[in-house]
């Protein structure tokens, strides 16, 4: 039996469980059997975004599990083409009208795209967004400090979320460590890597085998030791289930330690440094 999925309560009040479920690439009827599949082993926070293309599936999935609306945590991303202030707020809309909602739990900036610089009136947006009740909660994603140094200095309002890519190979300490002196929930954004060689590393692997975990159980249990709630995404029911079955052991300060010492300065997975990419 899986063992009960601790709760963050963000700086707004509203409470995500410690762990989610990623959906990039989960579309049509696959993608949503597969959150089905999810959401009956225990996920109650489905993550996607405008630009995945499966706003739709993430809502069918929501009609369809069984599950009360109010039970389950809708989470989509404002692409940086929607920038402006008018443009964003419309994409909202456009993002309940597609999955069929009254409203999304917390609604992310993609990425800031500092080149265009609109991202603070992109943040105001959201602020009136959630005035207006569309969404819950609002954060952003792959934001650097002195990006939401400037957001909230601008605004006024910090984010909920910031969601970044860490993972063993990117630990993102300093970036952890600001957001939570800002009282900002840090996500992770492929936890486990993207094709490469992480699970293989033998000191996870030795450490997996100690506990009697598989190297993805282990790779998760440290990101949420650290305080960052990881967004997995897997597709069978067996992968799913392993992903969310986190709570029963703990690691030690020195296991946590050597998996922090696999960070790497060039770790980020496709050099996508949030100062210098754009997304569209």
């Amino acid at each position: 039996m899986l063992n009960a999925v601790p709760q963050l309560t963000l700086n707004d009040g509203l409470r995500l469980p410690a762990v989610g479920f990623g959906t990039y690439k989960l579309n049509g009827t696959e993608g949503v059997n597969a959150m089905k599949k999810a959401v009956a082993i225990g996920y109650r926070l489905l993550d996607s975004a405008f630009n995945y293309e499966n706003e739709g599936a993430v809502g069918e999935a929501v009609k369809q599990c069984g599950l009360p609306r109010e039970e389950l945590l809708v989470t989509s991303k404002l692409p940086g083409r929607h920038h402006r202030y008018a443009e964003a707020l419309a994409t909202v809309e456009e993002s309940l009208y597609r999955a069929g909602l009254d409203y999304c739990d917390l609604y992310l900036i993609h990425w800031p795209n500092p080149k265009e610089d609109l991202y603070v009136e992109a943040w105001q947006a959201m602020i009136e967004a959630k005035k207006r009740g569309y969404v819950r909660s609002i954060g952003v994603c792959n934001f650097l400090p002195h990006h939401l140094e400037r957001l909230i200095l601008e605004t006024g309002v910090t984010p909920s979320v910031n969601q970044v890519e860490l993972y063993p190979y990117f630990s993102q300490t300093e970036q952890l460590a600001w957001d939570n002196a800002h009282g900002i929930v840090t996500e992770s954004w492929s936890p486990l890597g993207r094709g490469n060689r992480v699970l293989e590393e033998p000191i996870i692997r030795a450490i997996a085998e100690k506990h009697g975990k598989s190297p993805s159980q282990v790779i998760l249990r440290w990101h949420t030791q650290l305080g960052a709630l990881p967004i997995p995404k897997a597709v069978s029911p067996a992968h799913q289930q392993e992903n969310l079955d986190l709570f029963g052991f703990s690691l030690t300060q020195e296991e946590m330690k050597q998996i922090d010492s696999l960070t790497r300065p060039d770790g980020r997975t496709k050099n996508q440094d949030p100062d210098v990419y754009e997304e569209f």
